[in-house]
């Protein structure tokens, strides 16, 4: 197995040469910073239409972590286009991260067709780099779609951790590795090397549960699900909340 999946992903390499010779040209990046956006403006929307039962699921209960003041304060990191507004509370004030500043125009059109919620700002920074946050200073934290794409799980939860308040919650919704020994698992791992220069450094074959289980929360509320997904090889999903 090991051997046929070798041939077939360098077959698939030796066909994505000309990507890869822009990449270490130093070009393929700028490309996928600019055109990502828009591949994901019209992804999302399938996305969400096809999800949108467990993200009502997932979110239901965001309300229940706001202040004292009833205020939902939510940091959404790798907000991307902004799919995920139109699921949260009515008043929920949020501040949104990307290292993407592509997608900020996106976000405005968004924000403007979510008129329930309370803007604070667009901070371009990476997930594993959360300085602009002060410690202890946000209600929930969002990540949906974004640690099969980060250089490092495990620091973007550290830094999940100090921005979050005590009792606060980090919220996610993740494509992952399929099981061991199903043709999914098998297909994910021929074609990710190239799915990681096509998609901006997504991984198909992360097991994102096993740093989330590492964390430093005291509570974990963590499900595996087969996606109602039209791309198969994306069908494999985590979601789930855990609370600091």
């Amino acid at each position: 197995m090991a051997l046929t999946i070798f041939i077939l992903r360098l077959a698939v390499c030796i066909l994505a040469f000309p990507m890869y010779l822009l990449d270490f040209l130093g070009l393929w990046n700028r490309i996928c910073k600019k055109s990502l956006p828009y591949f994901l403006a019209r992804f999302t929307v399938m996305y969400n239409e096809q999800m949108a039962s467990k993200k009502q699921e997932l979110f239901s209960n965001l309300q229940e972590f706001a202040g004292p003041s009833g205020k939902l304060s939510l940091l959404e990191l790798g907000c991307g286009t902004g799919p995920n507004f139109k699921f949260y509370p009515p008043g929920c004030r949020v501040t949104c991260i990307d290292p993407n500043p592509n997608f900020e125009k996106f976000l405005i059109k968004s924000i403007a067709e979510n008129r329930h919620l309370q803007f604070e700002h667009f901070l371009v920074a990476a997930g594993e780099d959360l300085h602009q946050v002060a410690d202890d200073s946000m209600d929930v934290v969002v990540c949906t779609l974004v640690l099969c794409s980060v250089q490092n799980q495990e620091r973007i939860l550290q830094e999940v951790c100090r921005v979050l308040r005590p009792g606060g919650a980090f919220y996610f919704m993740e494509h992952v590795a399929a099981k061991p020994s199903t043709w999914n698992y098998f297909w994910q791992q021929v074609l990710n090397p190239v799915w990681y220069l096509l998609f901006d450094g997504c991984h198909l074959t992360r097991e994102s549960w096993k740093a989330l289980e590492c964390a430093r929360f005291s509570k974990l509320k963590l499900q595996h699900l087969q996606a109602p997904l039209s791309w198969e090889l994306l069908r494999p999903h985590i979601y789930g909340y855990a609370v600091k």
